[in-house]
Protein backbone atom coordinates (compact mmCIF):
# COMPACT_ATOMS: atom_id res chain seq x y z
CA UNK A 1 0.00 0.00 0.00
CA UNK A 2 1.25 3.27 -0.86
CA UNK A 3 1.79 5.67 1.56
CA UNK A 4 -0.84 8.39 2.47
CA UNK A 5 -3.17 5.54 0.43
CA UNK A 6 -5.86 4.26 2.55
CA UNK A 7 -7.93 1.43 0.47
CA UNK A 8 -11.16 0.73 1.58
CA UNK A 9 -12.79 -2.72 0.87
CA UNK A 10 -16.69 -3.63 0.45
CA UNK A 11 -16.80 -6.65 2.03
CA UNK A 12 -15.25 -5.42 5.62
CA UNK A 13 -18.03 -5.86 8.48
CA UNK A 14 -18.37 -2.88 10.41
CA UNK A 15 -17.66 -3.77 14.14
CA UNK A 16 -20.10 -2.73 16.80
CA UNK A 17 -17.41 -0.82 18.47
CA UNK A 18 -16.55 0.71 14.89
CA UNK A 19 -20.01 1.75 14.64
CA UNK A 20 -20.29 3.22 18.36
CA UNK A 21 -17.12 5.03 17.91
CA UNK A 22 -18.31 6.36 14.43
CA UNK A 23 -21.67 7.45 16.58
CA UNK A 24 -19.29 9.23 19.08
CA UNK A 25 -17.82 11.25 15.98
CA UNK A 26 -21.13 12.36 14.39
CA UNK A 27 -22.07 13.68 17.51
CA UNK A 28 -18.71 15.56 18.14
CA UNK A 29 -19.02 16.77 15.18
CA UNK A 30 -22.57 18.41 15.40
CA UNK A 31 -21.88 19.90 18.73
CA UNK A 32 -18.77 21.58 16.98
CA UNK A 33 -20.90 22.90 13.72
CA UNK A 34 -23.80 24.46 16.10
CA UNK A 35 -20.16 26.71 17.26
CA UNK A 36 -18.44 27.17 13.88
CA UNK A 37 -22.08 28.32 12.12
CA UNK A 38 -22.07 31.02 9.28
CA UNK A 39 -25.25 30.62 8.48
CA UNK A 40 -25.03 30.33 5.05
CA UNK A 41 -25.85 26.92 2.68
CA UNK A 42 -25.58 26.51 -1.24
CA UNK A 43 -25.78 24.16 -3.42
CA UNK A 44 -25.30 24.05 -7.81
CA UNK A 45 -25.92 21.17 -9.78
CA UNK A 46 -26.72 20.36 -13.30
CA UNK A 47 -30.38 19.52 -12.79
CA UNK A 48 -32.92 21.58 -10.46
CA UNK A 49 -34.41 18.57 -8.69
CA UNK A 50 -31.05 17.37 -7.60
CA UNK A 51 -30.70 20.70 -6.39
CA UNK A 52 -33.85 21.13 -4.31
CA UNK A 53 -33.73 17.68 -3.31
CA UNK A 54 -30.15 18.52 -1.53
CA UNK A 55 -31.06 22.18 -0.46
CA UNK A 56 -34.03 20.26 1.49
CA UNK A 57 -31.50 18.07 3.32
CA UNK A 58 -29.54 21.46 4.28
CA UNK A 59 -32.27 23.05 5.46
CA UNK A 60 -33.76 19.49 7.82
CA UNK A 61 -30.65 19.81 9.43
CA UNK A 62 -28.42 17.94 7.57
CA UNK A 63 -24.74 18.90 6.19
CA UNK A 64 -22.55 19.24 2.65
CA UNK A 65 -22.04 15.50 2.65
CA UNK A 66 -25.38 14.25 3.20
CA UNK A 67 -26.93 16.54 0.34
CA UNK A 68 -23.64 15.69 -1.82
CA UNK A 69 -25.05 12.13 -1.41
CA UNK A 70 -28.30 13.22 -1.94
CA UNK A 71 -27.91 14.92 -4.87
CA UNK A 72 -25.32 12.01 -6.03
CA UNK A 73 -28.30 9.47 -6.23
CA UNK A 74 -30.91 12.23 -7.32
CA UNK A 75 -29.38 12.75 -10.45
CA UNK A 76 -28.56 9.05 -11.09
CA UNK A 77 -32.39 9.52 -11.82
CA UNK A 78 -32.75 12.67 -13.21
CA UNK A 79 -29.84 13.19 -15.20
CA UNK A 80 -29.52 9.56 -16.50
CA UNK A 81 -26.83 10.91 -19.34
CA UNK A 82 -24.22 11.34 -16.84
CA UNK A 83 -25.83 10.87 -12.92
CA UNK A 84 -25.37 7.33 -12.21
CA UNK A 85 -24.98 3.95 -10.03
CA UNK A 86 -23.06 2.33 -12.75
CA UNK A 87 -20.06 4.69 -12.93
CA UNK A 88 -17.47 6.51 -10.67
CA UNK A 89 -15.70 9.72 -9.92
CA UNK A 90 -13.76 11.59 -7.92
CA UNK A 91 -14.75 13.59 -4.72
CA UNK A 92 -13.14 16.78 -2.31
CA UNK A 93 -14.70 17.43 1.23
CA UNK A 94 -13.33 19.69 3.27
CA UNK A 95 -14.58 18.98 7.04
CA UNK A 96 -14.47 22.60 8.59
CA UNK A 97 -14.58 20.94 12.22
CA UNK A 98 -10.86 19.86 11.67
CA UNK A 99 -9.64 21.97 9.09
CA UNK A 100 -9.34 18.43 7.19
CA UNK A 101 -9.77 18.37 3.32
CA UNK A 102 -9.38 14.63 1.65
CA UNK A 103 -10.14 13.17 -1.80
CA UNK A 104 -12.38 10.35 -1.97
CA UNK A 105 -11.55 8.07 -5.30
CA UNK A 106 -14.60 6.12 -6.51
CA UNK A 107 -13.64 5.78 -9.70
CA UNK A 108 -14.01 2.86 -11.88
CA UNK A 109 -11.51 -0.05 -12.10
CA UNK A 110 -10.74 -2.31 -15.14
CA UNK A 111 -12.10 -6.21 -14.24
CA UNK A 112 -10.02 -8.48 -12.89
CA UNK A 113 -10.24 -10.41 -16.30
CA UNK A 114 -9.25 -7.59 -18.47
CA UNK A 115 -6.17 -7.57 -20.63
CA UNK A 116 -4.39 -5.23 -22.29
CA UNK A 117 -5.06 -6.75 -25.63
CA UNK A 118 -9.15 -7.26 -24.99
CA UNK A 119 -10.20 -4.78 -27.62
CA UNK A 120 -7.88 -6.13 -30.54
CA UNK A 121 -7.88 -8.95 -32.97
CA UNK A 122 -6.35 -12.02 -33.27
CA UNK A 123 -3.96 -9.77 -36.03
CA UNK A 124 -3.93 -7.11 -33.23
CA UNK A 125 -5.95 -4.51 -35.39
CA UNK A 126 -8.71 -2.67 -32.91
CA UNK A 127 -12.05 -3.86 -32.94
CA UNK A 128 -14.08 -0.69 -33.87
CA UNK A 129 -17.20 -0.28 -31.20
CA UNK A 130 -15.85 -3.05 -28.94
CA UNK A 131 -14.48 -0.60 -25.94
CA UNK A 132 -17.74 1.71 -26.15
CA UNK A 133 -20.96 -0.34 -26.93
CA UNK A 134 -20.04 -3.82 -26.11
CA UNK A 135 -20.54 -5.56 -22.62
CA UNK A 136 -16.70 -5.39 -22.16
CA UNK A 137 -16.76 -1.81 -21.86
CA UNK A 138 -18.05 -1.44 -18.46
CA UNK A 139 -15.22 -0.77 -15.41
CA UNK A 140 -16.25 -2.09 -12.47
CA UNK A 141 -18.51 1.06 -10.82
CA UNK A 142 -17.63 2.83 -7.89
CA UNK A 143 -20.70 5.45 -7.11
CA UNK A 144 -22.69 3.06 -4.82
CA UNK A 145 -19.57 2.58 -2.77
CA UNK A 146 -18.33 6.54 -2.59
CA UNK A 147 -21.34 7.41 -1.65
CA UNK A 148 -21.97 5.26 1.26
CA UNK A 149 -18.69 5.44 2.30
CA UNK A 150 -18.86 9.24 2.40
CA UNK A 151 -22.16 9.11 4.43
CA UNK A 152 -20.99 6.70 7.32
CA UNK A 153 -17.84 8.77 7.70
CA UNK A 154 -18.89 12.12 8.01
CA UNK A 155 -22.61 12.07 7.71
CA UNK A 156 -25.16 13.30 10.07
CA UNK A 157 -28.53 11.54 8.10
CA UNK A 158 -29.45 8.06 8.05
CA UNK A 159 -28.69 7.46 4.89
CA UNK A 160 -31.95 5.81 3.87
CA UNK A 161 -33.56 9.08 4.36
CA UNK A 162 -31.20 10.61 1.60
CA UNK A 163 -31.92 7.99 -0.88
CA UNK A 164 -35.65 7.67 -0.48
CA UNK A 165 -36.45 11.16 -2.48
CA UNK A 166 -34.67 9.59 -5.28
CA UNK A 167 -36.86 6.21 -4.58
CA UNK A 168 -39.82 8.17 -5.30
CA UNK A 169 -38.85 9.91 -7.99
CA UNK A 170 -37.72 6.72 -10.27
CA UNK A 171 -40.89 5.34 -9.42
CA UNK A 172 -43.40 8.39 -9.73
CA UNK A 173 -41.41 9.77 -12.68
CA UNK A 174 -40.04 13.31 -13.55
CA UNK A 175 -41.06 15.98 -16.37
CA UNK A 176 -38.32 16.06 -19.12
CA UNK A 177 -37.37 19.04 -20.48
CA UNK A 178 -37.05 20.06 -24.36
CA UNK A 179 -33.34 19.33 -23.52
CA UNK A 180 -33.53 16.24 -22.11
CA UNK A 181 -36.42 14.83 -24.81
CA UNK A 182 -34.26 15.59 -27.72
CA UNK A 183 -30.96 14.11 -26.04
CA UNK A 184 -32.89 10.57 -25.49
CA UNK A 185 -34.13 10.76 -28.81
CA UNK A 186 -30.42 11.75 -30.20
CA UNK A 187 -29.39 8.30 -28.50
CA UNK A 188 -32.19 5.90 -29.39
CA UNK A 189 -29.88 4.11 -31.50
CA UNK A 190 -27.59 2.92 -28.53
CA UNK A 191 -30.94 1.97 -26.59
CA UNK A 192 -32.15 -0.28 -29.09
CA UNK A 193 -29.44 -2.79 -28.55
CA UNK A 194 -30.30 -3.74 -24.99
CA UNK A 195 -33.56 -4.87 -23.99
CA UNK A 196 -34.38 -3.09 -20.60
CA UNK A 197 -32.60 0.30 -21.97
CA UNK A 198 -34.95 0.33 -24.89
CA UNK A 199 -38.24 -0.34 -22.33
CA UNK A 200 -36.73 2.67 -20.57
CA UNK A 201 -35.59 5.55 -22.36
CA UNK A 202 -37.37 5.25 -25.85
CA UNK A 203 -40.68 5.73 -27.52
CA UNK A 204 -42.04 4.90 -31.02
CA UNK A 205 -42.58 8.45 -31.69
CA UNK A 206 -39.58 9.75 -29.76
CA UNK A 207 -39.90 11.98 -26.47
CA UNK A 208 -41.18 15.55 -26.31
CA UNK A 209 -41.10 17.82 -23.70
CA UNK A 210 -43.24 17.80 -21.09
CA UNK A 211 -43.56 13.67 -20.90
CA UNK A 212 -43.02 11.95 -17.41
CA UNK A 213 -39.68 9.36 -17.42
CA UNK A 214 -40.41 6.49 -15.08
CA UNK A 215 -37.75 4.14 -13.77
CA UNK A 216 -39.37 1.22 -12.38
CA UNK A 217 -36.37 -0.79 -11.80
CA UNK A 218 -34.37 1.92 -10.87
CA UNK A 219 -36.84 2.43 -8.05
CA UNK A 220 -36.73 -1.28 -6.93
CA UNK A 221 -32.56 -0.96 -6.95
CA UNK A 222 -32.48 2.08 -5.39
CA UNK A 223 -35.09 0.76 -2.31
CA UNK A 224 -32.84 -2.42 -2.17
CA UNK A 225 -29.95 0.07 -1.46
CA UNK A 226 -31.46 2.14 0.76
CA UNK A 227 -32.58 -0.83 2.94
CA UNK A 228 -29.81 -3.02 2.77
CA UNK A 229 -26.54 -0.93 2.42
CA UNK A 230 -23.77 -1.09 0.19
CA UNK A 231 -23.76 -4.50 0.43
CA UNK A 232 -26.56 -4.95 -1.86
CA UNK A 233 -24.63 -3.41 -4.76
CA UNK A 234 -21.56 -5.27 -4.25
CA UNK A 235 -22.79 -8.79 -3.07
CA UNK A 236 -26.56 -8.86 -2.78
CA UNK A 237 -29.04 -8.88 -5.51
CA UNK A 238 -28.30 -6.22 -7.54
CA UNK A 239 -24.20 -7.70 -7.39
CA UNK A 240 -26.20 -10.91 -8.49
CA UNK A 241 -28.10 -9.06 -11.02
CA UNK A 242 -25.82 -7.38 -12.53
CA UNK A 243 -22.81 -10.22 -12.72
CA UNK A 244 -25.63 -12.68 -14.27
CA UNK A 245 -26.60 -10.26 -16.97
CA UNK A 246 -22.68 -9.97 -18.07
CA UNK A 247 -21.92 -13.98 -17.65
CA UNK A 248 -24.72 -14.38 -19.81
CA UNK A 249 -23.58 -11.92 -22.54
CA UNK A 250 -19.99 -12.12 -23.34
CA UNK A 251 -18.69 -10.04 -20.70
CA UNK A 252 -16.28 -10.34 -17.93
CA UNK A 253 -17.69 -7.82 -15.10
CA UNK A 254 -18.05 -10.42 -12.20
CA UNK A 255 -19.25 -11.03 -9.24
CA UNK A 256 -15.92 -11.45 -7.67
CA UNK A 257 -15.27 -7.82 -9.22
CA UNK A 258 -18.23 -6.50 -7.36
CA UNK A 259 -17.25 -8.18 -4.20
CA UNK A 260 -13.61 -6.71 -4.87
CA UNK A 261 -14.24 -3.27 -5.41
CA UNK A 262 -11.97 -0.45 -3.09
CA UNK A 263 -12.38 2.85 -3.14
CA UNK A 264 -9.20 5.18 -2.46
CA UNK A 265 -8.89 7.71 0.54
CA UNK A 266 -6.58 10.13 -1.13
CA UNK A 267 -4.11 13.23 0.05
CA UNK A 268 -5.10 16.28 -1.92
CA UNK A 269 -2.92 18.16 -4.00
CA UNK A 270 -2.35 21.36 -3.53
CA UNK A 271 -1.07 24.57 -4.12
CA UNK A 272 -0.65 28.38 -3.43
CA UNK A 273 -2.15 30.69 -6.04
CA UNK A 274 -1.39 34.57 -4.67
CA UNK A 275 -2.88 34.53 -1.38
CA UNK A 276 -4.93 31.41 -2.13
CA UNK A 277 -4.88 27.86 -1.22
CA UNK A 278 -5.90 25.53 -4.42
CA UNK A 279 -7.07 22.09 -3.87
CA UNK A 280 -8.15 19.26 -6.15
CA UNK A 281 -7.44 15.59 -7.03
CA UNK A 282 -4.23 13.69 -7.49
CA UNK A 283 -3.96 10.67 -9.71
CA UNK A 284 -5.33 9.10 -11.14
CA UNK A 285 -7.19 12.51 -12.20
CA UNK A 286 -5.04 14.38 -13.90
CA UNK A 287 -6.56 17.41 -13.15
CA UNK A 288 -5.30 18.99 -10.38
CA UNK A 289 -1.49 18.60 -10.93
CA UNK A 290 -2.29 20.46 -14.36
CA UNK A 291 -4.71 22.88 -12.62
CA UNK A 292 -1.88 23.67 -10.06
CA UNK A 293 0.85 23.59 -12.79
CA UNK A 294 -0.78 26.21 -14.86
CA UNK A 295 -1.46 28.56 -12.12
CA UNK A 296 2.07 28.37 -11.00
CA UNK A 297 3.63 29.08 -14.69
CA UNK A 298 0.58 31.88 -14.89
CA UNK A 299 1.54 33.53 -11.85
CA UNK A 300 5.41 33.90 -13.38
CA UNK A 301 4.02 35.55 -16.43
CA UNK A 302 1.73 37.90 -14.00
CA UNK A 303 -1.05 37.15 -16.08
CA UNK A 304 -3.37 39.45 -14.06
CA UNK A 305 -1.22 42.40 -15.51
CA UNK A 306 -2.87 41.89 -18.61
CA UNK A 307 -6.17 42.58 -20.13
CA UNK A 308 -8.96 40.13 -20.08
CA UNK A 309 -9.16 38.07 -23.17
CA UNK A 310 -6.50 40.34 -24.46
CA UNK A 311 -4.08 39.12 -27.23
CA UNK A 312 -1.04 38.75 -24.58
CA UNK A 313 -3.64 37.47 -21.88
CA UNK A 314 -4.73 34.72 -24.27
CA UNK A 315 -1.00 33.41 -26.10
CA UNK A 316 0.19 33.06 -22.47
CA UNK A 317 -2.98 30.36 -21.27
CA UNK A 318 -2.52 29.23 -24.64
CA UNK A 319 1.38 28.07 -23.86
CA UNK A 320 0.82 27.26 -20.24
CA UNK A 321 -2.08 24.81 -21.81
CA UNK A 322 0.55 23.53 -24.19
CA UNK A 323 3.34 22.38 -21.47
CA UNK A 324 0.68 21.08 -18.86
CA UNK A 325 -0.83 18.93 -21.07
CA UNK A 326 2.43 17.74 -22.57
CA UNK A 327 3.41 17.02 -19.01
CA UNK A 328 -0.21 15.67 -18.67
CA UNK A 329 0.36 13.04 -22.00
CA UNK A 330 3.93 11.75 -20.61
CA UNK A 331 4.01 11.60 -16.96
CA UNK A 332 0.17 11.01 -15.39
CA UNK A 333 -1.35 7.59 -14.59
CA UNK A 334 -2.64 5.60 -12.29
CA UNK A 335 0.31 5.96 -8.88
CA UNK A 336 -0.94 2.16 -8.32
CA UNK A 337 0.83 1.25 -11.88
CA UNK A 338 2.86 4.05 -12.69
CA UNK A 339 5.27 6.58 -11.00
CA UNK A 340 3.87 9.49 -11.55
CA UNK A 341 6.56 12.89 -10.27
CA UNK A 342 3.92 14.59 -8.73
CA UNK A 343 5.75 17.13 -6.72
CA UNK A 344 8.12 18.10 -9.68
CA UNK A 345 5.15 18.75 -11.57
CA UNK A 346 3.48 21.41 -9.39
CA UNK A 347 6.75 23.00 -7.83
CA UNK A 348 7.16 26.75 -7.92
CA UNK A 349 11.14 26.41 -9.40
CA UNK A 350 9.64 23.94 -12.17
CA UNK A 351 6.86 26.46 -13.74
CA UNK A 352 9.76 29.34 -12.99
CA UNK A 353 11.58 27.54 -15.52
CA UNK A 354 8.59 26.70 -18.08
CA UNK A 355 7.53 30.46 -18.18
CA UNK A 356 11.50 31.27 -18.86
CA UNK A 357 10.66 29.24 -22.42
CA UNK A 358 7.51 30.87 -22.66
CA UNK A 359 9.07 34.28 -22.66
CA UNK A 360 11.63 33.25 -24.99
CA UNK A 361 8.94 31.23 -27.07
CA UNK A 362 10.91 28.07 -27.29
CA UNK A 363 8.83 25.83 -29.04
CA UNK A 364 7.71 22.52 -27.39
CA UNK A 365 8.57 19.05 -29.18
CA UNK A 366 4.75 17.23 -30.39
CA UNK A 367 4.40 13.78 -28.82
CA UNK A 368 1.90 11.79 -30.13
CA UNK A 369 0.24 10.42 -26.78
CA UNK A 370 -3.00 11.92 -24.18
CA UNK A 371 -5.68 10.60 -23.52
CA UNK A 372 -9.26 11.66 -22.70
CA UNK A 373 -13.09 11.20 -21.20
CA UNK A 374 -16.27 12.31 -22.85
CA UNK A 375 -17.61 15.53 -21.95
CA UNK A 376 -21.01 13.11 -20.76
CA UNK A 377 -19.44 13.81 -17.40
CA UNK A 378 -21.23 15.67 -14.28
CA UNK A 379 -20.62 18.01 -11.63
CA UNK A 380 -22.10 19.23 -8.07
CA UNK A 381 -21.19 21.60 -5.70
CA UNK A 382 -22.14 22.03 -2.33
CA UNK A 383 -21.10 24.19 0.87
CA UNK A 384 -22.97 24.36 4.71
CA UNK A 385 -23.65 26.64 7.27
CA UNK A 386 -20.63 24.85 9.57
CA UNK A 387 -17.87 25.58 6.64
CA UNK A 388 -18.33 21.77 5.43
CA UNK A 389 -17.86 21.84 1.26
CA UNK A 390 -18.15 19.13 -1.23
CA UNK A 391 -16.60 19.10 -4.71
CA UNK A 392 -18.05 16.23 -6.98
CA UNK A 393 -17.34 15.00 -10.33
CA UNK A 394 -18.76 11.55 -12.12
CA UNK A 395 -19.42 9.64 -15.12
CA UNK A 396 -20.41 7.06 -16.85
CA UNK A 397 -17.81 8.28 -19.84
CA UNK A 398 -20.09 8.61 -23.03
CA UNK A 399 -23.76 10.43 -22.74
CA UNK A 400 -25.62 6.95 -21.09
CA UNK A 401 -22.24 4.82 -20.87
CA UNK A 402 -22.34 1.54 -22.82
CA UNK A 403 -26.24 1.94 -23.23
CA UNK A 404 -26.44 -1.31 -21.58
CA UNK A 405 -28.66 -1.71 -18.81
CA UNK A 406 -28.59 -4.99 -16.76
CA UNK A 407 -31.66 -7.30 -16.89
CA UNK A 408 -33.70 -5.84 -14.02
CA UNK A 409 -31.81 -3.16 -11.99
CA UNK A 410 -32.71 -0.14 -13.98
CA UNK A 411 -29.40 0.71 -13.85
CA UNK A 412 -27.12 2.41 -17.47
CA UNK A 413 -23.76 1.41 -16.67
CA UNK A 414 -20.52 3.06 -18.02
CA UNK A 415 -18.44 1.97 -21.12
CA UNK A 416 -15.33 3.36 -19.03
CA UNK A 417 -12.84 0.95 -20.52
CA UNK A 418 -12.45 2.96 -23.63
CA UNK A 419 -10.73 5.14 -21.73
CA UNK A 420 -7.87 2.89 -21.59
CA UNK A 421 -5.40 2.89 -24.47
CA UNK A 422 -6.99 -0.15 -26.58
CA UNK A 423 -3.66 -0.57 -28.77
CA UNK A 424 -0.55 2.17 -27.51
CA UNK A 425 -1.11 4.47 -30.78
CA UNK A 426 -4.67 4.10 -31.57
CA UNK A 427 -6.69 6.75 -31.19
CA UNK A 428 -9.73 6.35 -28.63
CA UNK A 429 -13.34 7.43 -29.82
CA UNK A 430 -12.29 11.37 -29.51
CA UNK A 431 -9.16 10.72 -31.88
CA UNK A 432 -6.78 11.33 -28.91
CA UNK A 433 -3.68 8.51 -29.22
CA UNK A 434 -3.79 6.18 -26.55
CA UNK A 435 -0.44 6.30 -24.30
CA UNK A 436 1.96 2.81 -22.99
CA UNK A 437 0.60 4.20 -19.50
CA UNK A 438 -2.90 3.91 -19.85
CA UNK A 439 -2.74 0.12 -21.18
CA UNK A 440 -5.44 -1.43 -19.81
CA UNK A 441 -4.57 -4.00 -16.88
CA UNK A 442 -6.57 -5.81 -13.90
CA UNK A 443 -7.92 -3.26 -11.15
CA UNK A 444 -6.38 -0.18 -12.96
CA UNK A 445 -7.90 2.83 -13.34
CA UNK A 446 -8.30 5.31 -16.42
CA UNK A 447 -6.76 8.52 -16.56
CA UNK A 448 -9.07 11.10 -15.68
CA UNK A 449 -9.41 14.83 -16.75
CA UNK A 450 -12.01 15.20 -13.31
CA UNK A 451 -11.38 18.09 -11.60
CA UNK A 452 -13.19 19.11 -8.45
CA UNK A 453 -11.64 21.93 -6.40
CA UNK A 454 -11.75 24.08 -3.49
CA UNK A 455 -9.77 27.35 -2.92
CA UNK A 456 -9.29 28.25 0.58
CA UNK A 457 -8.44 32.04 1.27
CA UNK A 458 -7.14 32.34 5.34
CA UNK A 459 -8.12 28.65 5.37
CA UNK A 460 -11.61 28.76 4.55
CA UNK A 461 -13.40 27.64 1.71
CA UNK A 462 -13.92 30.72 -0.83
CA UNK A 463 -14.83 28.95 -4.35
CA UNK A 464 -15.64 25.13 -4.65
CA UNK A 465 -15.79 24.70 -8.05
CA UNK A 466 -15.75 22.05 -10.89
CA UNK A 467 -16.94 21.39 -14.90
CA UNK A 468 -18.16 18.69 -16.75
CA UNK A 469 -16.38 18.65 -20.34
CA UNK A 470 -13.15 15.59 -20.99
CA UNK A 471 -10.38 17.69 -21.66
CA UNK A 472 -11.81 20.71 -21.28
CA UNK A 473 -12.64 20.40 -17.58
CA UNK A 474 -9.12 21.57 -16.58
CA UNK A 475 -8.88 24.60 -18.64
CA UNK A 476 -12.57 25.58 -18.00
CA UNK A 477 -11.86 25.07 -14.05
CA UNK A 478 -8.47 27.32 -14.84
CA UNK A 479 -10.39 30.28 -16.76
CA UNK A 480 -12.99 30.36 -13.97
CA UNK A 481 -9.98 30.13 -11.27
CA UNK A 482 -8.25 33.94 -12.87
CA UNK A 483 -11.97 35.28 -13.42
CA UNK A 484 -12.20 34.80 -10.24
CA UNK A 485 -8.81 35.21 -8.12
CA UNK A 486 -7.17 37.74 -10.32
CA UNK A 487 -10.34 39.92 -11.98
CA UNK A 488 -12.52 39.67 -9.25
CA UNK A 489 -15.47 38.63 -11.59
CA UNK A 490 -18.65 37.12 -9.75
CA UNK A 491 -19.82 33.72 -10.82
CA UNK A 492 -22.51 34.68 -12.79
CA UNK A 493 -19.55 37.48 -14.74
CA UNK A 494 -17.04 34.90 -15.22
CA UNK A 495 -20.04 32.64 -17.34
CA UNK A 496 -20.17 34.95 -19.67
CA UNK A 497 -16.96 35.37 -20.43
CA UNK A 498 -15.78 33.60 -23.62
CA UNK A 499 -13.75 30.41 -23.16
CA UNK A 500 -10.85 28.95 -24.75
CA UNK A 501 -8.74 24.97 -24.31
CA UNK A 502 -5.67 23.75 -26.15
CA UNK A 503 -4.88 20.41 -25.06
CA UNK A 504 -0.85 20.01 -27.40
CA UNK A 505 -2.47 17.91 -29.49
CA UNK A 506 -4.50 18.39 -31.70
CA UNK A 507 -3.00 21.45 -32.42
CA UNK A 508 -5.97 23.42 -32.46
CA UNK A 509 -6.59 26.32 -30.45
CA UNK A 510 -10.76 25.93 -29.37
CA UNK A 511 -12.36 29.06 -28.13
CA UNK A 512 -16.12 29.91 -27.38
CA UNK A 513 -16.71 33.77 -28.77
CA UNK A 514 -13.69 35.89 -29.23
CA UNK A 515 -14.22 39.47 -31.11
CA UNK A 516 -12.75 39.30 -34.66
CA UNK A 517 -10.25 41.39 -33.87
CA UNK A 518 -8.88 39.74 -31.16
CA UNK A 519 -8.46 36.07 -33.50
CA UNK A 520 -6.75 38.49 -36.21
CA UNK A 521 -4.69 39.82 -33.42
CA UNK A 522 -3.84 36.20 -31.88
CA UNK A 523 -0.05 35.60 -32.98
CA UNK A 524 -0.21 31.33 -33.31
CA UNK A 525 -0.09 29.45 -36.09
CA UNK A 526 -2.55 26.96 -34.68
CA UNK A 527 -5.83 26.65 -35.72
CA UNK A 528 -9.03 28.26 -34.61
CA UNK A 529 -12.00 26.87 -34.19
CA UNK A 530 -15.38 27.45 -32.40
CA UNK A 531 -17.20 25.52 -30.00
CA UNK A 532 -18.59 25.37 -26.60
CA UNK A 533 -16.37 25.01 -23.63
CA UNK A 534 -17.10 23.38 -20.29
CA UNK A 535 -19.77 24.39 -17.86
CA UNK A 536 -19.27 25.24 -14.58
CA UNK A 537 -21.20 24.86 -11.27
CA UNK A 538 -19.58 27.02 -8.37
CA UNK A 539 -20.07 28.59 -4.93
CA UNK A 540 -18.68 31.75 -3.98
CA UNK A 541 -18.37 32.62 -0.06
CA UNK A 542 -17.17 35.76 1.25
CA UNK A 543 -17.69 37.16 4.54
CA UNK A 544 -21.19 38.25 4.65
CA UNK A 545 -22.27 36.79 1.46
CA UNK A 546 -22.81 33.88 -0.72
CA UNK A 547 -23.09 33.45 -4.42
CA UNK A 548 -23.98 29.61 -5.82
CA UNK A 549 -24.22 29.54 -10.00
CA UNK A 550 -24.93 26.73 -12.36
CA UNK A 551 -23.75 27.76 -15.93
CA UNK A 552 -26.55 28.17 -18.18
CA UNK A 553 -24.53 26.32 -21.38
CA UNK A 554 -26.76 23.31 -19.94
CA UNK A 555 -30.73 24.57 -19.48
CA UNK A 556 -31.53 22.30 -16.58
CA UNK A 557 -29.05 23.22 -13.69
CA UNK A 558 -30.13 25.54 -11.22
CA UNK A 559 -28.21 26.86 -8.16
CA UNK A 560 -29.42 27.86 -4.69
CA UNK A 561 -28.15 29.46 -1.68
CA UNK A 562 -30.16 29.93 1.62
CA UNK A 563 -29.33 31.75 5.22
CA UNK A 564 -30.59 30.62 8.44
Amino acid sequence: MEKGILKISQNKKVSSLKTFKLFLVKLLLISSFAYASSGFHGVASRHHIATDIGLKVLKDGGNAIDAAVAVGFALSVVNPSAGNLGGGGFMLIHLSEKNETIAIDYRERAPIQSSEKMFQDQDGNVINGLSLNSTLASGVPGTVSGMFYVSEKFGIKNIKSLINPSVEIAKKGFILSKFQASNLNKYKEKFLKNPEAKEIFTRPEGFAEGDILIQKNLANTLSRIAKNGKEEFYLGETAKKISSFYKKNKGILSFEDLKQYELRVLKPVCGNYREYRICSMPPPSSGGIALIQMLNILENLDIDKFQHNSEEYLMNLISAMDYAFFDRAKYLGDPDFFNVPQELLISKQYAKDISIKIKNKEELQKIKITVSESEETTHFSIVDKWGNAVSNTYTLNTAYGSGIVPTGTGILMNNEMDDFSSKPGYPNVYGLIGSEANKIEPKKTPLSSMTPVIVFKEDKPFLVTGSPGGSTIITAVLQELLNVLDFNMSLSESSKKSKIHFQHLPDIVFYEKLDDETLKSLKTKKRMLQRKLGEIHSILVDENNIEAFSDNRRPDGKASTIQN
